[in-house]
């Protein structure tokens, strides 16, 4: 049978053989990749690797391929937000699963395990600042998944109806419809294992109105992150707001890859208190991922 190539303007190559904006070549990804936000962070984590192999840059975007006690690992910045994670992910899967030549997608498909590690703000009492958590089930607000064939396939559609009938949004109040997603199941009891607090997260579209911040303009839903705090759906609580990890698990889920986002807390909304001298303290986080991953 023959393979239908995958047209030039839908997937941008480089002269040099890479990918359009991650500048990384095939041969350069491993099958376990670390996701974050910040550029700096990339050489953070691969400050740890015994060896390195390549340390890309474009944007954003920094790469750093190398060995960790005899794992090859990735670890890639995606900048901030859920439309870096649809350049990002998008761009990993072509790397892994389809064929630079011939522009067509790959006999045998290969499976990644993404960990995005990251910074959020914690919603509940038990997860003041410097706490781990793991996110069990990500709801976007950033309305990603939507623009996808299967979004429903792979969502939890009970967890979204109750949702959305808790927050009594209406109209064009808050629009983006939340699509709710569950993490790879192995990869979370293997990283998140007895020391991460386990929970739901939101990923949300913004950092200030979307996360319930009201500094000059009024919010559409003022009582938004009070009723997002008392949200229960089979015992389990929303625990924190971050701004990729339903990106990360959606397209994860739907290409067939692993997928996780872990995540310290640097502010609690609760309590109204935040460190911003985090980075200090993020690579212990980092060290458990590299360990576990």
């Amino acid at each position: 049978m023959t393979k239908t190539p995958i047209a030039p303007s839908e997937l941008i190559i480089n002269s040099d053989g890479s990918i359009f904006h991650l500048h990384v070549k095939p041969e350069q990804l491993a099958d376990k990749v670390i996701l974050v936000g910040d550029p700096g962070r990339v050489p953070l984590v691969a400050s740890h690797f015994d060896t390195k192999e390549c340390d890309v840059s474009n944007r954003e975007f920094r790469t750093i391929t190398g060995t960790y006690h005899g794992k090859r690992i990735t670890v890639v910045s995606t900048g901030i937000g859920c439309d870096n994670i649809d350049i990002v992910v998008n761009e990993l899967d072509a790397l892994a699963n389809i064929d630079f030549a011939t522009r067509t997608i790959n006999d045998n498909l290969r499976q990644l395990e993404l960990v995005r590690i990251g910074t959020c703000g914690g919603l509940q009492p038990n997860t003041p600042e410097g706490t781990f958590i793991a996110s069990e089930i990500s709801i976007g607000f950033d309305g990603l998944l939507n623009f996808y064939a299967g979004r429903n396939e792979v969502s939890d559609l009970p967890l979204e109806a109750a949702f959305l009938k808790h927050m009594n949004w209406h109209g064009t109040q808050c629009i983006a419809h939340p699509y709710a997603v569950h993490a790879n199941e192995e990869l979370l009891n293997r990283i998140a294992a007895d020391d991460m607090v386990r929970g739901i997260t939101i990923a949300c579209g913004g950092f200030f109105g979307p996360q319930g911040r009201q500094v000059r303009l009024p919010l559409a839903d003022p009582e938004q992150n009070n009723k997002i705090e008392a949200f229960e759906y089979e015992g389990k609580h929303i625990t924190n707001f971050e701004m990729e990890s339903s990106a990360v698990a959606g397209l994860s889920l739907l290409m067939g890859h692993k997928a996780l986002t872990c995540c310290m807390v640097i502010a609690n909304r609760v309590a109204h208190r935040a460190n911003p001298n985090y980075k200090n303290s993020i690579d212990t986080l980092i060290k458990l991922v590299l360990d576990r991953i």
